[in-house]
Order: structure tokens, then C-alpha cells, then sequence
């Protein structure tokens, strides 16, 4: 079983590359080698094979990147299911785990939802995909400031506020009201019910 993360950036025409896409590439090489684990093309777009376990947070950091950048935003589909063909870059390979991802994000501009994800679950999409919506409504307002806290403390997940107050230069106090406003707890929350339902799908 594997899930593939489909997206694309939002607004990203009217932003130079080079503000948002070196990041993105980062990011991603921690995940996997390009172009059989992820790839971005046509400008804006891209795909990234990821173990189940880790979509939905993969996915929230990836939004949390991207929101960095005042203006920008993401929107993706996550897939969780099978690979029955690898080909020689991601966007080649096959399986109804991509299936899924892709007949999502065909849909995502038309309900305006910026995430959404398909197990091929009934009832397990149905209760992910509100609790996606739910969060979205903070998630989609996050400022370029809750952003980068959410995204620093998801890349340090054992490191205290402390420790990424002294990253930022800012006070420790500063660090727990920015992670409040951005229902830091909230998010931790969701990823940890996200990743127990996977689990229980699991063969």
C-alpha cells in the first residue's frame, strides 16, 4: 500500500519560481529521489509517492511551505491504494492509488476544497475528508507567520519551544501564541487520528 500526494500551487502565476519551488524540492528529497518518488511539472504541478503513514502530514507541511509565501497556497489529493506498474518516474507509475489521487484533484477546483483524500474506504473517506474540511477552515487562513511555525514544528517534532524560539530569534511565549493561532495542537491532533485509521486499513 502506498499514497500519492497530486497538487498543484495556487496563485503561483503571479510569483517568481524561485520563491517557492528550491523549497519544495527540499523538502521532497527528504521523502524520496526524483523522478521515481516525486516530481514537479508543467510549472506548478507535482506528484510524490509516500508511505500511507505519513500522507497527511506530509501533505500539512507541504501547505505549511508553501503559506510561508504571503499569497500562495496548495491544493492536493492524496490517494491511498495499490502501485501495480512503476515506471520510470512517478507521474508514469500506476496503481489505483494514483487512480484515486488524480480523480480527487480533478474534482478539488470545482468543490473548492483545498485537500481531500480517497482510501477506497467509504466510510473511512467520509470521516478523513471532514475532519480535513474542519481543519481547512483554520488551515486556508494560516498566515505566512502561522505557517512557517507550523512547518518548523513539524520538521522538529522533538524539539521544545524553546529550542525553536532560539531557531527564530524570538521568545519562547512568542513560539506558543504563534502555534496557538495556528491550532497547532489541533493539527498534531488530526495527523495522529489520520495515522491511527491508516494503520487499522492496513493488511
Amino acid at each position: 500500500m502506498i499514497a500519492i500526494i497530486t497538487g498543484d500551487i495556487i496563485n503561483s502565476e503571479e510569483y517568481k519560481a524561485s520563491e517557492w519551488i528550491d523549497v519544495l524540492k527540499k523538502q521532497f528529497s527528504k521523502w524520496g529521489e526524483t523522478p521515481v518518488d516525486w516530481e514537479i511539472y508543467r510549472g506548478d504541478e507535482f506528484q510524490l509517492k509516500i508511505n500511507p503513514d505519513q500522507a497527511l502530514w506530509a501533505a500539512v507541511q507541504i501547505k505549511a511551505l508553501i503559506k510561508s509565501v504571503k499569497g500562495l497556497d496548495v491544493r492536493m489529493a492524496i490517494g491511498v491504494g495499490s502501485e501495480n506498474f512503476q515506471g520510470i518516474s512517478v507521474s508514469e507509475s500506476n496503481g489505483t492509488a494514483y487512480q484515486r489521487s488524480g480523480r480527487i484533484f480533478d474534482n478539488l477546483k470545482i468543490s473548492k476544497i483545498n485537500l481531500a483524500i480517497a482510501t477506497g474506504n467509504i466510510e473511512v473517506d467520509k470521516s478523513l475528508n471532514l475532519m480535513i474540511k474542519l481543519a481547512l477552515d483554520f488551515m486556508d487562513e494560516w498566515t505566512p507567520v502561522s505557517a512557517e511555525i507550523v512547518a518548523i514544528a513539524l520538521t522538529n517534532t522533538v524539539s521544545s519551544q524553546e529550542k525553536i524560539a532560539g531557531m527564530l530569534g524570538i521568545q519562547q511565549s512568542a513560539v506558543s501564541q504563534r502555534q496557538k493561532r495556528a491550532r497547532f495542537q489541533l493539527v498534531l491532533e488530526l495527523l495522529h487520528y489520520y495515522q491511527q485509521t491508516v494503520k487499522r486499513m492496513k493488511p
